[in-house]
């Protein structure tokens, strides 16, 4: 499995924005499908974002499209998760996920077999 480790994380003013980054280890991070989680107290771990081994196909939760974009390089084996126009709303702790045989539009955590710690996102009104 790959090992995973997110960071970028912090506090930030509603309408803002934030760059996460996942950095992973392994010689065989570009056979993995990547996603982002998230999860705010009280509730279930919640998709964001996901895209495949090449970065060639992305796919977003309704609630993040059009203001996050997850992206990632090959090269020095992390991908990321760039946030504008934050909202309250958005504040959790996102969690960056990986999978050698994601199916492309699932949403579903339990798809993912590896996971990051965590890195908390705070979005004040």
């Amino acid at each position: 499995q790959v090992q995973l480790v997110e960071s970028g994380g912090g506090l930030v003013q509603a309408g803002g924005s934030l760059r996460l980054s996942c950095a992973a280890s392994g010689r065989t991070f570009s056979s993995y499908a990547m996603g982002w989680f998230r999860q705010a107290p009280g509730n279930e771990r919640e998709f964001v974002a996901a895209i495949n081994w090449s970065g060639g196909s992305r796919y977003y939760a309704d609630s993040v499209l059009g203001r996050f974009i997850i992206s990632r390089d090959n090269a020095q084996n992390t991908v990321y998760l760039q946030m504008n126009s934050l909202k309250p709303e958005d504040t959790a702790v996102y969690y960056c996920a990986a999978d050698l045989k994601y199916t492309y539009g699932s949403t579903w955590w339990g798809d993912f077999g590896s996971w990051g710690q965590g890195t908390q996102v705070t979005v004040s009104s």
